[in-house]
């Protein structure tokens, strides 16, 4: 039996990556440049410098160091946000489609 601490359905792969949030629900589609924390089949946890209110649609975008790898572009929702320190946020992201 396999026993991890935080008993999730996914493992989690932990990255430091830059990442490139677009915000989908305002008007102009903002874009915010971001650090990849972890991320899952399901989700991703980024740092950044400003909050994201919950429930924000959002897409992200990873860039692979790698050619032979494919960059990941998603869309999600933002479920958690947390002060981590001044100016330093972790947003927790569900992700809801992978084009």
């Amino acid at each position: 039996m396999v026993n991890y601490d935080d008993k999730r359905n996914f493992y989690r792969m932990m990255l430091n990556s830059e990442v490139t949030v677009t915000i989908i629900d305002d008007e102009a589609n903002s874009k915010v440049l971001a650090t990849c924390r972890d991320l899952s089949a399901t989700g991703i946890a980024i740092e950044m410098e400003h909050p994201l209110e919950m429930n924000t649609a959002v897409r992200i975008s990873v860039q692979s160091a790698n050619s032979a790898v494919q960059p990941l572009d998603a869309k999600g929702k933002v479920v958690r946000v947390t002060e981590e320190s001044a100016n330093c946020y972790l947003i927790g992201v569900n992700i809801t489609e992978i084009d």
